[in-house]
């Protein structure tokens, strides 16, 4: 069969996309290792590790309560805020230093705390 030129340009370029993309979406996201988030949540229990804890930057709100919280929830949360979809200062600069790995850890973390 004679393909012509335009369709032999366009499977190439369709394969070349599954070759690079499929290896990506196969991978699994990191679990998370609740012991290894142990020495990572000193950033977090400042403002979340206190009951009924109420920040004053930039204006004054309650800060919420995430142990026990969904796993998916504070990941999503998390890369929210890293991407900008989400943001708060604090939170912002936080979430743009964590690894996807830091992040699994924390949300694992936080989940398993009742």
């Amino acid at each position: 069969m004679h393909l012509p030129f335009s369709a032999k340009v366009a499977r190439l370029a369709l394969a070349g996309t599954c070759a690079v993309a499929f290896p990506v979406l196969a991978a699994d996201p990191p679990k998370g290792n609740i012991e290894a988030a142990k020495a990572k949540v000193s950033m977090c229990i400042g403002c979340h590790g206190i009951p009924g804890y109420r920040a004053s930057f930039p204006e004054v709100y309650s800060v919420p309560k995430i142990a026990g919280q969904n796993d998916k929830y504070i990941q999503v949360a998390l890369r929210a805020y890293a991407t900008g979809e989400r943001t708060h200062p604090t939170m912002d600069a936080i979430s743009k230093s964590l690894s996807d790995q830091d992040i699994a850890d924390l949300a694992a973390y936080y989940a398993n705390l009742k």
